[in-house]
């Protein structure tokens, strides 16, 4: 038999609620702009990468690059990513929650 939708959450209406929200919100603004930079990180890494395999002698091939660009680059991103969804965590609250601590 299928079960029903769960009840949708009431808006919130206490200030403690309404401060939660804005403060989920300020910390995935402040992941955005830290995923900008970690862009930038990224390409500067992949730039130094190539650099240094141009100049280490070997001739680069098309594949050279695109597999140079594909390692490099996501790797950055990746793991630049996952740390700041743990930040993004933190600040936003959800770690509070999973904390089981009621004093919060």
């Amino acid at each position: 038999m299928p079960q029903h939708d769960p009840i949708p959450p009431r808006p919130p209406t206490r200030q403690a609620d309404v401060e939660q929200l804005q403060r989920a919100a300020d910390a995935w603004a402040r992941y955005k702009r830290m995923m900008k930079w970690m862009l930038l990180a990224s390409a500067v890494a992949v730039l130094l990468a190539l650099a240094w395999l141009r100049n280490d002698g070997s001739p680069l091939t098309v594949h050279m690059i695109i597999a140079t660009i594909a390692g490099v680059g996501l790797s950055v991103l990746v793991g630049t990513g996952l740390m700041g969804l743990v930040f993004l965590s933190n600040r936003s609250g959800h770690d509070d929650a999973a904390s089981g601590r009621e004093d919060q």
